[in-house]
């Protein structure tokens, strides 16, 4: 343990913890109970523990494990007492032989010895929605909210937790197991297991709610489960275009947030701060992906990414070239979402107008009602026409809208703008 820290400390370490071992705390339990809700109500109360333990004691130097441990102490003691019949004896017994700290190094799995990577793959099966896998991994494994989770997929939040609850009971009553699939079913898991990563890595990179616009280690988790992905199916162009995908965005986001959290717009970031490591591998991924002639979704973001990294200002990015990815993108993948960022290239390309067009057809479908960045977008088309009223207009809807709050002051700074000038 370390020396006696202040409350703030300990506050600022447990907030640590969580962000960087909720989803290996959570995903160690599922595997030695079976009891998804269970991991969950014991993974929470060693948190809960850990507020008043480590102001104590001190932090200990691998919060990770003393999580683990003491979540598993949790989950026996529970067990313990609901250990009525011959089934939950055997559920304590299961439990019980892994009472030792968690060590990966001596885990078994044959080949992938993680537990997230388990987890992963069992929330992907193909008995559950594909709306459901990705939900639920981003519940267990990310430590996210249902709240936040409903915000990312733009849908309620009781729809949601009812769609968390049905795909819990899928599993437990189907028997789904808790394992990464044989080679010859990886296949048939890709699309949901994909979708998860990057999900995970796009509520890290812009974090649908909260103070911080960056979740780093959410970017960090996705990034590191795209290459265990990319070393389990290396001839899986999409797989490599999702790391490729990853690691281009991922070079831009130290540049993203000033010194005091400010949002910094791509036009304006600092391109000498890039970490032209992680663009250089990316592009070679995205060369190697492309070369399989099985273009997905996942590459053509990927090259979208890499007209903007590879551009050496702002002004020499090839906007038009970003718009004509964006059609083929939105022939893939018939998104609202995907249209609207079709809509911001076509209006740097062709000016703002032609964006204008392309965002009020958006508005007249419905489709993206609520959703703050389709009134950011045409505010900031507004403004660039010099219809600073109108945008004004815009950008007071999207912060009516907006639950992150880097991004609630950049829209206030820019509504600022607009009615003083």
């Amino acid at each position: 343990m370390n020396g006696s820290p202040g409350a703030g400390d300990v506050e600022g370490a447990v907030a640590s913890a969580f962000r960087e071992e909720w989803g290996q705390v959570v995903a160690t339990l599922i595997r030695v109970t079976g009891d998804w809700d269970l991991a969950e109500e014991c993974a929470q109360d060693a948190f809960a523990q850990a507020l008043d333990r480590w102001r104590r004691d001190g932090v200990p130097r691998r919060p990770g494990a003393w999580l683990t441990t003491t979540a598993r102490h949790r989950a026996l003691d529970v067990l313990r007492r609901e250990a009525v019949g011959a089934e939950k004896l055997r559920e304590v017994a299961v439990l019980a032989r892994h009472e030792g700290p968690y060590d990966p190094e001596h885990e078994d799995g044959g080949g992938v010895v993680d537990d997230r990577l388990r987890l992963i793959f069992t929330c992907c099966h193909p008995a559950l929605p594909i709306e459901a896998r990705v939900a639920l991994t981003l519940r267990t494994l990310a430590g996210l909210t249902t709240s936040e989770i409903a915000r990312a997929f733009l849908v309620p939040e009781a729809t949601m937790a009812q769609r968390l609850v049905r795909a819990k009971r899928k599993i437990r009553n189907a028997g789904i197991p808790y394992r990464v699939p044989p080679a010859h079913l990886l296949p048939e898991r890709t699309t949901g297991v994909l979708g998860v990563v990057y999900l995970l890595f796009n509520e890290g990179y812009a974090a649908t709610s909260g103070a911080d616009l960056v979740r780093a280690s959410l970017c960090a988790e996705a990034v590191r489960l795209a290459r265990v992905l990319a070393l389990l199916m290396p001839d899986e162009p999409e797989v490599l275009g999702l790391l490729a995908l990853l690691l281009l965005h991922d070079s831009r986001r130290a540049t993203r947030v000033d010194a005091a959290g400010e949002l910094v717009t791509l036009e304006d970031q600092d391109r000498t701060a890039w970490d032209r490591a992680a663009i250089d591998e990316g592009a070679a991924l995205l060369e190697t992906a492309l070369r399989r002639g099985r273009p997905g979704p996942y590459q053509i973001q990927a090259a979208i990414a890499a007209c903007h990294t590879t551009a050496a200002t702002a002004g020499e990015t090839d906007w038009a070239d970003i718009a004509a990815l964006y059609g083929e993108l939105a022939r893939l993948v018939p998104s609202a979402v995907v249209r609207l960022n079709r809509a911001v290239a076509v209006g740097m390309a062709e000016g703002p107008a032609a964006g204008l067009a392309l965002v009020a057809e958006l508005e007249r479908t419905g489709e993206l009602d609520g959703y703050h960045l389709l009134a950011a977008t045409r505010a900031d088309l507004l403004r660039r026409t010099g219809r600073t009223a109108e945008a004004a207009e815009a950008y007071a809807r999207a912060l009516e809208l907006v639950e992150n709050e880097a991004e609630r002051r950049f829209l206030e700074r820019r509504l600022a703008e607009c009615r003083s000038g």
